[in-house]
């Protein structure tokens, strides 16, 4: 599938702390917990606890979210399906779009029992 401009900006408008939640619910439902969802999210943005709560405190959009990220260096490692887009096929003019579907493959690896070590891309 291909990303449009309109996508690109519904996704880029949608606040942070407001699809938060429904990650973490997703992860306890198979026995994971808000440590690893932020583990996870902490490592691939940069953000530290205290500025990752303070993000969803302040209901920042996805766009604010991944423009104050410092993306981890193994991000282009992230590779695969996420909702019907491969993301490395993803247009570099989209990489907002491209950030989110990289953070939710993670939150599926998570989900789906994959090993932290695996998930946290080291090259």
């Amino acid at each position: 599938m291909k990303v449009t401009v309109e996508k690109n900006e519904k996704v880029a408008n949608m606040i942070f702390a407001s699809i938060y939640p429904l990650y973490l619910n997703r992860l306890e439902k198979n026995g994971r917990t808000k440590e690893e969802l932020d583990q996870v999210i902490t490592w691939l943005t940069g953000f530290d606890q205290d500025t990752l709560q303070t993000l969803i405190d302040e209901k920042v959009t996805f766009r604010t979210f991944f423009e104050r990220a410092q993306m981890h260096p193994n991000a282009d490692l992230i590779k695969g399906v996420v909702c019907g887009y491969r993301i490395e096929e993803i247009a570099d003019e989209f990489e907002l779009y491209k950030n989110c579907r990289r953070m939710e493959k993670l939150i599926d690896e998570l989900a789906k029992g994959r090993k932290m070590e695996k998930i946290l891309r080291q090259g």
